[in-house]
């Protein structure tokens, strides 16, 4: 393969790579503004999560605070929401909206909106076939398709194209799913006076930088299949 041809490979990538430069450092200067605004209400976000969750009638959820720096998340199977340590024992704006999406997840698991359920079983599924494919992956990029025109190598680029494409349908479905909680909890905390008019583009900020991050996956994702079947196509050269 020429030179040129490898430097093509890794320029496809270079908007994937500057979309989620660009989403974390908007991420990052997002959070770290309004993680130091407080909250006129005074209230900390993991008192916010269970006073919203009550309120839905979701006593079941429960509420763990765990290590590390924006792990927050909602495990429906446990049916838990998770918050850092950071956030829930914060009341700044960011915190309260950082929480309040997470309890926007347990809203959606509990009132089984369609597109949460659609991603839960599309992951599971992914992860089961992505285990089987990652293997042919691998071995069919280690050895640069060396047996392209054989039964070998329509493995391996079968396997490569489903596994690709396997990641950007689970992207995709992320996006409606994402950003319907972020939508959940600015109505939520609006409603509930949690936070006033005042504080609320705050924390609109904060929501909807996090939410290009899932931007990002989804264009990378589409760059990961467009690379794999460039060099499906060079390999045959």
């Amino acid at each position: 393969m020429l030179y040129w041809q490898y430097i093509l490979l890794g320029i496809v990538l270079l908007p994937g790579i500057i979309l989620a430069a660009v989403a974390q450092a908007k991420v990052n200067s997002a959070y770290h503004y309004f993680s130091k605004v407080k909250a006129k209400s005074g209230i900390k976000a993991k008192d916010a999560a269970r006073q919203v969750l009550d309120g839905a009638n979701l006593e079941s959820v429960t509420i763990n605070v765990i290590h590390g720096k924006l792990t927050d998340n909602y495990n429906p199977s446990k049916n838990c929401v998770s918050l850092s340590e950071e956030v829930a024992e914060s009341d700044s704006i960011a915190a309260l909206g950082i929480a309040l999406h997470e309890v926007g997840h347990a809203i959606q698991h509990n009132r089984k909106y369609f597109p949460a359920k659609l991603r839960n079983g599309a992951v599971r599924f992914t992860n089961f076939v992505s285990t089987l494919l990652w293997p042919m992956v691998i071995l069919g990029i280690l050895f640069n398709f060396l047996w392209l025109d054989g039964l070998w190598g329509m493995i391996f680029i079968l396997a490569g194209v489903v596994f690709f494409f396997l990641a950007i349908v689970i992207n995709l479905i992320t996006l409606p799913v994402e950003y319907n909680a972020s939508n959940r909890a600015l109505k939520i905390l609006k409603e509930t006076q949690i936070l006033d008019s005042t504080e609320l583009p705050g924390c609109r900020k904060v929501l909807r930088a996090a939410g290009l991050t899932y931007v990002a996956a989804l264009v990378m994702g589409v760059l990961n299949l467009v690379r794999f079947l460039l060099l499906v196509i060079i390999s045959r050269d």
